[in-house]
Formats: C-alpha cells, sequence, structure tokens
C-alpha cells in the first residue's frame, strides 16, 4: 500500500514539476506580447509641445508609443545620415528632407505636415515697444542688450528671423549683440529665462503653456519670410507602425492640434 501512496505521490510531484517549468516559459512570453510598440522619430525642436500632445494622444488610441529625439532640424539630418536608429524625420523645412530623400536614406520625398509662422518676443516685464513691431523693438534696444534666434545655419527658424529682419528694414543684427541658440527652443529660452532681451522665435513655442507666462509675445506676419513648408518623411526599415503614425499625423484630428498650437496647414 505504501510503494502504491507513494508512487502516486511522486506522479504528482513530477506532474507539478512540470507545470511550473511550462509556466516560466509562458509568462515571459506574455510579458513581451503585452509591451508596448515603441518608435523612435527625429524630430525639430519647435515640435516640442505639439508633439507632446499628439505622441500622448496616439498612445491612449492605439498603446504605441513614440519616443521624440528634438534638435535643430539641421543637426539631425546629419547625425540620420550617421547611423542614427530612427524610423521618421520631422524636419521644420523641406531642404533638409530633400538631402536625406538625395542620400537615399528616406522611403520617399515627404509629406507637408504644417507651415509654421514666426513671433517676436520679449520677457514679461520689459517695457520694449513690442506692439509697435519688430523695427521699433531692435531700435530700442539698448548697446548691451541681446537678441535671440536660432542658428540659421542648423535651424529653418532662424534662416526665417534673418530673413524678418532684413524685410523690417533693420539688417543684419550687429554681432555683439546677436545670441544664437543651437535650435529654436534654446533661442526661445534666453528670452524666457532674461538672457536675452528679444528675439524671433516659432509660434508654436511662445504661445505653448510652458512658456508663455514668461513672455509677451507679438505673431509676425508671414510676408516678412518665406513660408515655413514643414515636411516629414520615412526612413528607410522604418516598420508599419511607423508608417501607421505617419499617416496618423496628416489625419484631420492631428491637423487640428497643429492648428491649435500656431501653426498653419500645410499649402
Amino acid at each position: 500500500m505504501r510503494s502504491t501512496l507513494g508512487s502516486g505521490f511522486n506522479s504528482q510531484r513530477r506532474m507539478g514539476l512540470l507545470a511550473v517549468l511550462a509556466a516560466s516559459c509562458v509568462v515571459p512570453w506574455a510579458a513581451q506580447a503585452q509591451s508596448p510598440v515603441r518608435i523612435k522619430i527625429a524630430a525639430a525642436s519647435n515640435l516640442k509641445f505639439v508633439l507632446a500632445d499628439l505622441t500622448s494622444q496616439y498612445r491612449q488610441q492605439t498603446g504605441v508609443q513614440v519616443d521624440v529625439n528634438l534638435g535643430a532640424s539641421g543637426n539631425l539630418a546629419r547625425q540620420i545620415l550617421q547611423g542614427l536608429p530612427v524610423s521618421q524625420f520631422i524636419s521644420a523645412d523641406e531642404m533638409w528632407v530633400s538631402e536625406l530623400d538625395k542620400a537615399g536614406r528616406t522611403v520617399d520625398a515627404g509629406q507637408r505636415y504644417a507651415t509654421g509662422r514666426l513671433a517676436l518676443v520679449v520677457p514679461k516685464n520689459s517695457a520694449l515697444p513690442l506692439a509697435q513691431g519688430l523695427a521699433a523693438v531692435v531700435r530700442a534696444l539698448k548697446p548691451g542688450d541681446k537678441f535671440a534666434i536660432a542658428n540659421p545655419a542648423l535651424a529653418p527658424y532662424g534662416v526665417a528671423a534673418v530673413e524678418a529682419l532684413q524685410r523690417a528694414g533693420v539688417g543684419p543684427l550687429p554681432a555683439h549683440q546677436k545670441v544664437l541658440g543651437d535650435h529654436i527652443g534654446q533661442a526661445t529660452q534666453f528670452v524666457a529665462t532674461g538672457a536675452a532681451q528679444a528675439g524671433i522665435t516659432a509660434l508654436a513655442l511662445a504661445q505653448a503653456s510652458e512658456i508663455a507666462p514668461s513672455l509677451q509675445v507679438l505673431p509676425l506676419p508671414a510676408d516678412l519670410h518665406a513660408p515655413l513648408h514643414q515636411r516629414m518623411v520615412l526612413l528607410q526599415g522604418a516598420g508599419a507602425a511607423a508608417a501607421d503614425w505617419h499617416r496618423f499625423l496628416l489625419s484631420p484630428a492631428a491637423q487640428a492640434v497643429f492648428v491649435r498650437h500656431g501653426y498653419a496647414l500645410p499649402q
């Protein structure tokens, strides 16, 4: 009798061990299956706040996590050419997308997704005559004051700022008065923190709730510079998840978010 009971007990024990081993194999697979899909993208700094809204909305809808690497469009394009592992490039202009297309790094020529706008900004407590426009503000600067723009060698918003200064009739800024941000976000921070007494930035950054309380903002007329047509593109090797996200950015729902953040619809 003892022998029979012992045999039954050992059989049950073996079955239990097999169940534990089976579970140890299944659980990691199940956890992996439930982990969110992640997409890595590179995007111009002017998109910081609009992309924060859009990526949050997209994750709520799809469960897909979009990781954003922000920077000046020129810097990002060069990093992509050097092997930056991203699936999509959202540029502040069209030139850098064209450069990547010529280099064979993209799946096509990309799509326009928005048109950017410029804003003249001064610190919240500034007495500069903002309402009188760009020329009046520049002429009212004291000799030691600084005027911030993004580096035009790297950032399309910097190119547009230089053009706006010229068309406003004030010409190039003196070297001692000009301070360049590595990207448009840094130029905006120079003014928001008082390191610069005035500057030109992206309207989308200037009116963001995180920055607006530190600034006085005047949107600049669109005819002061060439249109800031912003273009995005999928890069070689981008998967289906990245293609779905790319299409979402062109949807009416996403376009409405761009408009709310101060962009115009693509032309």
